[in-house]
């Protein structure tokens, strides 16, 4: 497989109207409501299906980008806002474009534990996602490799050709993957140790995919054998019977927060506002725990029905959401300096 690496936002990306989205023509009487979402699409149109029940006088329009193209979108558009709100995107990206948002505290909004909002109220996070490799077990037995269990397994030889990893530019998992080694590494305290890791981890890279699933996906079909994803779709892709195994890495799993936030200059704020309620609402949090290792709101498990473990039983990354949100800018131009210029001459 040839390495290359997908441009972050096509140019005709930005230019989508706001009228394609799904929810069809708006029914006479009905609010109008529309959103950007990073949420995967089968899981969107699950939680859509209870909203329009438990929302009856709202019409939901959407549209689903990842985690990156929903920044683009709502930057390019910060002068005339063609969304109302945003519903569950990276809470990296969220803080990061504060000054986009009105704050807005929905209902419930002291349920919901002090980590996981901003406390004027700017956004609301809803669930937790975890960094996980998707490992074709038929590949790695034909390959003769062994089952890796680390960042570090990753950057053996043995493993060149072999790994896919999302484009942290585009794509939220990438970014808590690439956000999460540097923070180990020490970038904090000015070393350059992380950078060096991904350097090597880099030499073994056939591909960087513009969303998080792509490299799960990828792997399930035996064209790669690790796929760095996050833990909901590589244990949809096992459900589905692919020869897969799921990974957290030994070092810790890098994890991020979906959030929801009210635009600034929202075209539809009363609607938007009555959506942002029900979306942290106990039926909502329990829809999202279908698919999630972990809801925000307290007393709530994970129902998935495929193998998600416990999130007790994984050993999470401490993340530093304002050290990775602060110096997102700054993070993805050296990774762009140093692996998309080379990644073009390939």
């Amino acid at each position: 497989m040839k390495r290359k690496l997908l441009v972050l936002i096509p140019v005709l990306l930005l230019l989508i109207p706001a009228f394609v989205f799904a929810g069809g023509k708006q029914e006479k009487g009905k609010g109008e409501v529309v959103l950007y979402t990073a949420f995967e699409e089968d899981e969107t149109a699950d939680y859509l299906a209870l909203a329009k029940k438990e929302l009856p006088d709202i019409d939901v329009k959407w549209v689903r980008y990842s985690t990156g193209e929903v920044a683009a979108k709502i930057l390019a558009e910060k002068d005339n806002p063609q969304a109302d709100l945003i519903w569950g995107t990276a809470v990296t990206e969220l803080a990061r474009l504060r000054d986009l948002f009105v704050p807005y505290k929905p209902k419930g909004f002291d349920k919901i534990k002090k980590e996981f909002k901003d406390p004027d109220g700017y956004w609301v996070a809803v669930d937790m996602y975890v960094a996980a490799f998707c490992v074709n077990k038929d590949r790695l037995a034909k390959k003769g490799l062994d089952m890796p269990k680390s960042w570090t397994d990753l950057t053996k030889p043995e493993y060149k050709n072999e790994i896919i990893m999302p484009n942290p530019a585009s794509s939220g998992t990438g970014y808590l993957q690439v956000s999460s080694i540097l923070l180990w590494k020490g970038i904090k305290e000015g070393k350059e140790d992380g950078w060096n890791f991904l350097k090597k981890l880099d030499k073994n890279i056939v591909e960087y995919t513009d969303s998080g699933s792509a490299p799960a996906k990828i792997a399930s079909k035996g064209e790669i054998t690790v796929g760095c994803s996050f833990g909901y779709r590589v244990a949809k892709q096992m459900a589905a019977g692919y020869p897969v195994a799921m990974v957290f890495p030994a070092e810790g799993s890098g994890y991020e927060l979906e959030a929801n936030a009210l635009i600034k200059g929202a075209k539809h704020p009363e609607a938007a506002k009555k959506f942002l309620d029900w979306a942290i609402s106990e039926d909502a949090m329990k829809a999202y725990s279908k698919y999630k290792i972990m809801v925000t709101m307290p007393g709530i498990k994970s129902q998935s029905k495929i193998p998600l473990p416990d999130p007790k039983t994984v050993k999470l990354f401490p993340m530093d959401f304002k050290y990775t949100s602060e110096h997102k800018t700054e993070i993805v131009n050296k990774w762009r300096e140093l692996f998309q210029e080379k990644a073009q001459k390939k």
